[in-house]
């Protein structure tokens, strides 16, 4: 099948708009459960009625893992951001409440967060063992609601089409907390703009009554946990800096 170039390219797979379908292909080093893994976790945040491209088929293309979804037209609310400066406060709101809509869902099917972690805390080679004992023990202690978390929140992973908001790549969602959700994104948000960051947190915080102090309790958890994901030496060393910051 010839897919002509992608549209977009990540970590693990690149994205093709084939005959008004999107076509994700996934890179041949992942586990041959990649993608049902990750179409499962989409098919149930779309069977709770949130606004999620619909899975098609889960198949083999080109010798490759696919996942065949709807194709949602539209801009990503980070491509309008930087289009629509003056427009700030009104997507922040947007983001802010499509954030909170996940939260509301509870989800007791999908794999916990808690392991999830835990599996990327142990596989973060930069931390010793010193740092890795005293995360996976603080990890331990949390105690919280399963809630439905994206895991990858950010505003490049929302197609907006008119008044519609659809939210796309679900391979990090899990059954957890959503401090620790909210803390994720706001450490996204700040390795590029710590300006939308504090925006983000203090609107997050106003909306749903959690305290700052609360979502913080999750820093060098999270922190230690994106360790795992590779990044510039300049993200990773703001990512230890929170993590040795705690043991200290």
């Amino acid at each position: 099948m010839k897919l002509g170039n992608p549209i977009a390219m990540g970590n693990t797979a690149k994205i093709f708009l084939y005959k008004n379908k999107i076509i994700k292909l996934f890179n041949d080093y992942l586990p041959d459960t990649e993608s049902v893994y990750e179409a499962n976790k989409q098919s149930f945040a779309y069977s709770c009625g949130l606004s999620v491209p619909n899975v098609l088929d889960v198949t083999k293309i080109n010798g490759k893992q696919a996942i065949i979804m709807e194709y949602v037209e539209g801009k990503t609310l980070g491509e309008l951001l930087s289009e629509n400066k003056e427009k700030l406060g009104y997507y922040m709101d947007l983001f802010v409440d499509s954030q909170r809509k996940i939260h509301l869902v509870k989800a007791d099917s999908l794999e916990p967060m808690s392991e999830k972690l835990h599996r990327q805390i142990q596989s973060a080679h930069i931390l010793d063992q010193r740092y890795k004992s005293h995360l996976l023990k603080k990890l331990d202690e949390m105690t919280f609601e399963k809630r439905l978390c994206h895991g990858d929140f950010h505003p490049f992973n929302l197609i907006i089409s008119g008044n519609d908001v659809t939210i796309i790549d679900w391979v990090d969602s899990s059954a957890g907390d959503v401090r620790a959700d909210v803390y994720r994104t706001y450490l996204l948000y700040s390795q590029f703009s710590m300006y939308l960051a504090d925006m983000y947190l203090l609107l997050y915080c106003e909306k749903s009554g959690c305290s700052k102090d609360e979502i913080f309790q999750w820093a060098p958890i999270i922190a230690g946990a994106r360790l795992s994901e590779g990044g510039t030496s300049e993200q990773a060393e703001q990512l230890l800096r929170i993590v040795k910051k705690d043991v200290m």
